[in-house]
């Protein structure tokens, strides 16, 4: 009965020692856990780079000498071909949300067709012709914008803009082949001109997708509708079977197109890619 006991006590001893050796042992910290990276309001300067192509369209092209239309009403129809949109410029993105940007465009040579159909009125009733128009058109535009980015999903932003600045308009090639009836006798006219350029105050709304390939690279996918103002020929001469006379130029009034544009965004000083501190064991 005694050895009994005495195990008995052995063990409770044992029990206790090894309990007061487990509470003076350093408790284990919980593992490392890595905040994630904070998202950083980031601006700075980036440069840009586009291509695209222009749907042009112009509300009419009349002679600025308005005696001409004395006695007549002209319906009109008129065109452009699409045309290639190269540019580039400088900006600065200010934060997620804001940025602005200059940018420069030569826009390629778009063709142009139109059709008057003219019948007289008053003492012209028996008139009635067709005047048929070509010519080619270019510009040059600078635009200083801003834009506002409207949040990113899936590395996509979507934003809007606007732009203003100026353009310079060339018309060149320009001809007006004329078909008409005066009085039975059918006539044929010819006018051409040489190319001039005028400048014109321009602006443009913008919307488009954004997607960041990299920290410092976008691809930007954008729709602008530009006003180019209008465009002038020389002065036109006329050769009517006989005479060979000079005339005023013609005007194409509000110049007006919808652009697709595909781009890219470098960032100049772009925030460095989050990486966690390197950790070791022992």
């Amino acid at each position: 009965m005694r050895s009994v006991k005495i195990l008995v006590a052995a063990g409770a001893a044992s029990l206790l020692s090894s309990a007061v050796f487990a509470a003076d042992m350093a408790i284990a910290p919980p593992p490392m856990q890595y905040a994630p990276a904070p998202i950083e309001d980031f601006g700075g300067w980036y440069l840009r780079g586009d291509i695209g192509f222009s749907n042009e369209s112009v509300k009419n092209v009349l002679d600025t000498n308005s005696a001409a239309y004395n006695n007549v009403a002209v319906s009109q129809t008129s065109g452009f071909g699409s045309a290639g949109i190269y540019g580039g410029g400088v900006g600065y993105r200010f934060n997620n949300w804001f940025r602005a940007d200059f940018t420069g465009q030569y826009r390629g040579n778009a063709n142009f067709t139109g059709l008057d159909v003219i019948t007289g009125t008053g003492p012209f009733a028996g008139f009635v012709g067709t005047d048929s128009y070509t010519a080619t058109k270019s510009e040059l535009l600078f635009l200083a914008n801003a834009y506002a980015d409207l949040g990113t999903w899936w590395c996509i932003t979507p934003f809007i803009g606007a732009g203003v600045g100026t353009a310079r308009v060339s018309i060149a090639n320009f001809t007006d082949t004329g078909d008409f009836i005066n009085g039975g006798v059918q006539n044929h006219s010819f006018n051409y001109a040489s190319q001039a350029s005028q400048w014109n105050f321009a602006w443009a709304l913008h919307a488009g997708l954004a997607y960041k390939v990299s920290p410092g690279l976008t691809l930007e996918l954008a729709y602008s509708y530009v006003d180019l103002g209008k465009g002038m020929t020389g002065p036109t001469s006329s050769f009517d079977q006989v005479t060979n006379t000079t005339h005023a130029p013609f005007s194409y009034n509000n110049i007006t197109s919808s652009d697709v544009t595909l781009g890219l965004r470098w960032e100049l000083n772009a925030p460095p890619v989050y990486a966690p501190p390197l950790v070791r064991k022992g």
